[in-house]
């Protein structure tokens, strides 16, 4: 397997740090803090670009509704079929918090 060159000590210190947030004030707080603004605007649109992808939506109702550039949209599209699925983990936990 080949080497995760991101996984650094640092990157697994912001993960430490993310598994320490208690709420979602206590996250809100630290993404104030650690991303700028378009950032966190930015990671909160591609969840909702991966949401409406994998409910089956078609990528011009995407971009429609979220304001996502295609690029974006084939991005997550790629993350969701190819990458590490976080996003699946994420949405999957959303759903089920919803549905308690």
């Amino acid at each position: 397997m080949p080497e995760d060159r991101l996984r650094t000590p640092e990157v697994e210190e912001l993960l430490r740090a993310f598994i320490s947030l208690e709420d979602a004030e206590e996250a809100y707080a630290f993404l104030q803090d650690v991303c700028t603004i378009k950032e966190i605007q930015d990671m909160a649109q591609r969840l909702q670009v991966a949401g409406m992808l994998a409910s089956g939506d078609q990528y011009s109702r995407i971009r429609e509704v979220t304001g996502a550039s295609a690029t974006t949209i084939s991005r997550v599209s790629k993350a969701l079929n190819y990458g590490a699925d976080g996003y699946r983990v994420v949405l999957e936990r959303i759903k089920e918090a919803g549905e308690s």
